[in-house]
């Protein structure tokens, strides 16, 4: 099973958010897609710089989802 993971970001001032973004990469587990996640997230808030951060309350939401683009049909018929 493949992930990717998809990422938002928001700013707390205006509450309105980017459209999302999916990363171009894929994970082996949930758990790798969440650490990188979490180290992507750090990064870019550190590359926006803390001015521009606070001064639009930039804040980053991001998930980790199954990806379902190579999977065939669910309905368990023979293609």
């Amino acid at each position: 099973m493949k992930f990717l993971l998809t990422m938002i970001i928001c700013s707390g001032l205006s509450g309105q958010c980017m459209p999302p973004f999916t990363i171009e990469k894929t994970y082996i587990d949930g758990y790798e897609c969440m650490l990188d996640g979490y180290q992507k997230s750090y990064d870019k808030i550190e590359a926006m710089g803390k001015d521009e951060v606070n001064k639009h309350r930039i804040y980053i939401k991001f998930g980790c989802n199954e990806d379902f683009s190579n999977k065939g049909p669910t309905s368990g018929k023979p293609i």
